[in-house]
């Protein structure tokens, strides 16, 4: 992921948000928020190899500032409706995975709504478990929303 992805990675992040299963932001930043929140070495675009649009990413930010926990990353995945059901969610995350292993990380982690089943699949397929479940943690347009804790902890690092 590069800054010439930029448009289409915060267009992706806006549909993910306005379809209200995915996060609680309720905007996509500035690219220079997101840029500056998000890993560099550790953020992949998928793109369509025939028309060369942007069609997933997926990127890890660090967990706290705590030299104790440098092992440990948040991370999203976000693909386009349309290319859903294609494995582009599972190659961006195996990627991540890869590339987050072979820098040392020991835990990748994220919290998913529950409504968002296909999200949660594709985690538990990729190796992560559930770690539990925050009830009632933040609200949504007035509606208390739960969020479920997921993490893959690396068998290799740590």
């Amino acid at each position: 992921m590069r800054a010439h992805d930029a448009e289409a990675v915060l267009a992706l992040y806006q549909s993910g948000i306005d379809e209200g299963d995915a996060t609680f932001e309720t905007a996509a930043p500035t690219w220079r928020a997101f840029d500056a929140a998000r890993l560099t070495l550790h953020r992949y675009v998928a793109v369509d190899d025939a028309t060369g649009e942007v069609t997933g990413w997926a990127a890890a930010a660090p967990t706290s500032s705590r030299q104790a926990y440098a092992g440990v990353v948040e991370h999203s995945v976000y693909v386009h409706p349309a290319s859903r059901g294609r494995g582009i969610a599972r190659a961006l995350l195996d990627a991540l995975v890869a590339s987050t292993e072979s820098a040392g990380i020991w835990t990748v982690q994220s919290g998913i709504f529950p409504e968002n089943t296909a999200s949660l699949a594709l985690h538990r397929s990729a190796g992560f478990r559930v770690l539990g479940r925050r009830e009632r943690i933040g609200r949504q347009d007035g509606v208390w929303r739960d969020v479920v804790l997921v993490e893959r902890r690396s068998p290799v690092v740590g």
